[in-house]
C-alpha cells in the first residue's frame, strides 16, 4: 500500500509476542517496512528475542515500550492471557490463528476488546494474498457460473525436528487446528457460511495423540459442497504454500491445490487457469489464464493492521469472523477424530 500524494505517513509502532516460526516472520517484515517500527519482541527464550534489533522482553508485563498495536504469535493457549493484558494497555491486536483454543476464550477476548475499545484482527493472512483476491474476482464475474463443487488438498511432510516441541505431538498440534484452519477460512472467504460437516481421520504414521491425516466434506449454505484432503506426513507438491511460494519454510512447486467447478466452467488455484466453453460432457472446455498477481500476504496483512491501529479502517477479518472459522475448524476436528462415528 503506497502513500500517494498525502504527505508522510505516520510510522506505526508494533510489538510482536512470540518469536517462533510465524512470529519471527512478522518481526522481520515489520523491521524491514518503511511505515512500521518493531517496538519490541516479547519472548521468554532469550536467544530467540535477541535475534532482532529491537528491545526484548521476557513477558508483556516486563515491556515498557510504547506501541500502537501488538502481533500475538505465541502458542495458541497463551493468546487469551496475552491479549487481555494488551487490551488493558489499549493495544489493538493482530492475533494469529486460531484466536484461542476454544470458543469461550474467544468470547472473553471479544468482550475485553469491546470494553477496552480496541480491535482484533484475526491472522488468517491468506485473505490478503493477491491471487486469492483475483480468484474471488473470477468467481464474482460469473465466468464459471454458479459454484457447485470445490476440491482442496493440503499434503506436506513436516520435518522430524518440528515435533521436538512437545505440545506439537499432542492433540493441540494436530494439522486441522494449526494448518487446515487456513484452508477452512479460505473456503469461508470464497463461499460464505457452512451448514454441515462430515469427516474421517487417522494417525497411521507417527501414531501420537493427534490426527495427522484425513478428509472432510463441508456443505455450504449456497449449495456448494467442498472436500478437503489433508496430511502432514506426506511429501507432496500440493498445498497452498507449495503452490504460491508464500512461506519461505516450505518449498515452492507452483502446483494447483484447489479446484472449483461451476455451472459454466471451472477454475484452478493458484494458477488461475479458467476452463470455459463447454455446454455439456460432449464438449471439451478450453483453458485460459486470469491475471495472477503476486505479493507477500503477511506484509499486506501487517499494512492493513497498521491502518486499523491508525483508525483508518475496520479489520477485514475481525474476531467475530475468526470465531466462526474456529467454530467450523473445531467441528472438522471433531468429525475427523478416529473415534468419531
Amino acid at each position: 500500500m503506497r502513500n500517494l500524494g498525502r504527505g508522510p505517513r505516520p510510522v506505526t509502532r508494533l510489538l510482536v509476542a512470540g518469536a517462533g516460526l510465524i512470529g519471527s516472520r512478522h518481526a522481520a517484515h515489520i523491521a524491514e517496512h518503511p511505515d512500521l517500527t518493531l517496538a519490541g519482541v516479547i519472548e521468554p527464550d532469550p536467544a530467540l528475542r535477541a535475534a532482532f534489533d529491537a528491545p526484548g522482553f521476557a513477558s508483556l508485563a516486563d515491556c515498557d515500550a510504547e506501541a500502537d498495536g501488538i502481533v500475538i504469535a505465541t502458542p495458541t493457549q497463551f493468546h487469551e492471557p496475552v491479549f487481555l493484558e494488551a487490551a488493558a494497555r489499549g493495544l489493538h491486536a493482530l492475533v494469529e490463528k486460531p484466536l484461542a483454543p476454544d470458543l469461550a476464550a474467544v468470547d472473553r477476548m471479544i468482550e475485553a476488546a469491546r470494553k477496552a475499545g480496541v480491535h482484533i484482527l484475526t491472522g488468517h493472512h491468506r485473505r490478503f494474498h493477491p491471487r486469492v483476491a483475483a480468484l474471488k474476482d473470477v468467481i464474482a464475474s460469473g465466468a464459471i457460473g454458479q459454484p457447485i463443487l470445490a476440491s482442496l488438498i493440503w499434503a506436506v511432510r513436516k520435518p522430524d525436528p518440528y515435533f521436538e516441541v512437545t505440545w506439537r505431538q499432542s492433540a493441540d498440534g494436530a494439522p486441522v487446528r494449526l494448518n487446515l484452519c487456513h484452508e477452512i477460512d479460505l473456503l469461508r472467504h470464497l463461499f460464505g457460511e457452512v451448514t454441515g460437516v462430515a469427516g474421517l481421520g487417522a494417525n497411521p504414521v507417527r501414531q501420537t495423540a493427534r490426527v495427522e491425516s484425513g478428509g472432510a466434506v463441508l456443505a455450504f449454505a449456497s449449495g456448494l459442497t467442498a472436500t478437503i484432503a489433508f496430511a502432514d506426513t506426506t511429501p507432496s507438491p500440493w498445498g497452498f504454500e507449495h503452490g504460491t511460494g508464500e512461506n519461505p519454510n516450505i518449498a515452492t512447486t507452483g502446483q494447483d491445490s484447489l479446484r472449483i467447478t461451476g455451472t459454466e466452467g471451472a477454475v484452478e488455484f493458484p494458477s488461475l487457469r479458467v476452463w470455459t466453453g463447454a455446454e455439456d460432457w460432449s464438449q471439451a472446455p478450453a483453458p485460459h489464464y486470469a491475471p495472477a498477481p503476486d505479493g507477500v500476504p503477511l506484509i499486506r496483512q501487517l499494512e492493513h493492521f497498521a491502518a486499523v491501529c491508525r483508525g483508518e479502517t475496520q479489520p477485514l477479518n475481525d474476531a467475530a469472523s475468526g470465531r466462526r472459522t474456529l467454530k467450523l475448524t473445531l467441528a472438522v476436528e471433531a468429525a475427523t477424530l478416529p473415534s468419531a462415528p
